[in-house]
């Protein structure tokens, strides 16, 4: 199982980044815009190959094309990989994503069963979209999970998990592999943009506290697809800035575009940002006085992004029809569910996802259990998952309100207005496009781009904070560590219960959980599943022991000065 997982390994992070040094000097990016790039335009181009190899019939050997296709362009494009080795930021990038890759897969082997909150399902419902695409399917008409249509969920995640698969081996210990390897990709844009609002440090930084952050670890450990979208998202939104900053080079701006049409096809709830940036657009076209290249590039942008996602919809509309399309996804088949006013609902649950379940006094029934582990786990649960101030950390929220506030008064009065719009904007617009009445808060359906896009902040400003601040972050990363991560992970391996000396068997702990949290372990046994962290011959001893220094790693390249290094991507 270890030299299948290592082949695993290097084919999904290849596909990902073979592209990178033949782009790297063509499009006039910094090194570190160059890696972001080359991985969003390969990550595309896999799914585009991968869409044409399945609607066309042809055999799904032919998703053998993808590592090909990737080697071809790493051996055309040697040179540019050479250059950005060479230059420090982009280097620097690479080494962080790398660990931050190694840190989630290894937070995966110790997963025997998914639980926390009211998270199931989904995990089930990509892993069958992912056989959809490997054409052992029954019917196009069939539900997954016995309720959505195939164009409730949009492709791209489902269809490159599902060439990988074939690649590889079709079980659901590999799902969980690229899943996770996919979705942590976005620390990518994460140190990017840490890299633009600080300084050389700040992509180190960024990377110590991406790990030591509950919501990147647990999205990227639970299988579906929204870290992808967050990639794609917080990698627009860097190109976005270059954009206006640039007077609308082309460039950037046909950068920003496709990583928006391709957010969208990773996840529905990139809409919002859509949506957002591209009114923030034309505010800055029309009150920027920006000049001729205005309408040229955004003409292009518009031409690409539909190109982006002209393949999916159309396809999805000729065998699902325009209702099927547009309106089998959760957030409008939720819509019924909840009675009175529209408006109501959404400042409800912008209230819920502010304010913790357990400040409001709310105290549902979902998470009832006899196990005191699982109690304290789910609450810590709905903290960090779910509530928007609590997912940045438990002292990450405060630094952020701090130095934002410090920011917004150096700032320029534009850029304040910008900021205020997009955040605010992104905020409320993913609070009401969520279709459902949900009391415990919505961080985990639209918001974990405003969540890592604050860590890219704090990540940035790190080195301006003071000492008191780095003290107090440190402190609250140590307890999110325990807390956040390491509880979660010691409940999904099941092993916690044997830790303090139970006599209860893994299987008859799992019973003590909540129903939620059953409900997840009978859905593998009935499907007879076999995760990672069963398929390993790895003691979990030794797996923590790495990830241990993993993190003492991350931490001494984020403590230790390089002179040599430069920001990248933040000029």
């Amino acid at each position: 199982m270890i030299p299948e997982t290592l082949a695993c390994l290097v084919l999904v992070l290849g596909v990902g980044f073979g592209p990178c040094g033949l782009l790297a000097g063509r499009l006039r990016l910094s090194s570190p815009e160059s890696l972001v790039a080359g991985v969003a335009l390969g990550l595309l181009a896999a799914f585009a190959v991968s869409w044409g190899v399945f609607v066309s019939g042809l055999p799904l050997g032919g998703y053998w094309a993808l590592p090909l296709l990737a080697a071809t362009a790493a051996v055309l494009g040697r040179r540019g990989f050479v250059r950005l080795c060479a230059d420090p930021a982009g280097r620097d990038l690479a080494v962080g994503q790398l660990l931050v890759s190694a840190w989630s897969v290894g937070w995966l082997c110790l997963v025997r069963v998914h639980s926390g909150g009211a998270w199931t399902g989904d995990w089930f419902e990509h892993w069958e979209r992912a056989h959809f695409f490997l054409r052992q399917w029954p019917s196009k008409d069939t539900l997954f999970i016995g309720t959505y249509l195939m164009p409730a969920r949009p492709p791209l995640a489902n269809i490159l998990t599902a060439a990988f698969l074939w690649m590889t081996r079709a079980d659901y210990a590999h799902y969980q592999l690229v899943m996770t390897l996919l979705c942590s990709l976005a620390f990518l844009p994460i140190g990017l943009l840490a890299a633009r609002f600080g300084g050389p440090r700040s992509v180190r930084i960024a990377a110590v506290a991406v790990m030591l952050n509950p919501l990147f670890v647990q999205n990227a450990t639970f299988p579906w697809t929204k870290l992808l979208a967050v990639f794609f998202i917080l990698s627009g939104f860097h190109f976005f800035l270059r954009t206006r900053e640039q007077g609308f080079r082309l460039v950037p701006a046909l950068m920003c575009s496709v990583c928006l049409g391709a957010a969208i096809l990773a996840h529905y709830s990139a809409g919002p940002y859509v949506v957002v940036l591209a009114l923030a657009w034309v505010g800055c076209g029309l009150f920027e006085k920006q000049g001729r290249a205005f309408l040229p590039a955004t003409a292009a942008a518009v031409l690409a992004g539909a190109l982006v996602l002209l393949p999916w919809f159309s396809w999805s509309v000729e065998n699902y029809g325009w209702a099927g399309t547009f309106l089998s996804n959760s957030s409008v088949t939720s819509l019924d569910r909840v009675q009175g006013s529209h408006l109501a609902k959404v400042l409800l649950n912008l209230r819920d996802t502010l304010i913790p379940s357990q400040v409001r006094g709310f105290k549902g029934r979902l998470f009832i259990q006899s196990s005191p582990w699982g109690r304290l786990r789910d609450q810590c649960f709905l903290c960090y998952q779910i509530n928007l101030p609590l997912a940045l950390g438990s002292v990450g929220w405060l630094a952020l309100a701090w130095e934002s506030f410090r920011a917004g008064k150096a700032a320029r009065a534009g850029d304040r207005v910008l900021w205020a719009f997009c955040v605010s904007g992104f905020v409320i617009l993913s609070v009401a496009v969520y279709g459902d009445r949900e009391h415990y808060g919505i961080v985990h359906i639209c918001l974990q781009s405003v969540v890592l896009l604050g860590l890219a902040f704090l990540a940035g400003r790190w080195e301006g904070m003071g000492a008191g601040w780095q003290w107090l972050l440190a402190c609250g990363g140590c307890l999110d560590l325990v807390f956040g991560i390491g509880l979660q992970f010691s409940i999904e391996s099941l092993a916690i219960d044997r830790w303090m000396g139970s006599p209860l068997s893994p299987d008859e702990a799992a019973l003590t959980y909540s129903p939620v949290a059953q409900l997840n372990y009978f859905q593998k046994a009935n499907a007879h599943l076999r995760f990672l962290g069963d398929a390993l011959p790895v003691s979990p001893a030794l797996i923590v022991a790495l990830l241990g220094a993993l993190l003492c790693l991350a931490i001494a390249r984020g403590a230790r000065a390089d002179t040599g290094l430069q920001a990248g991507g933040g000029t």
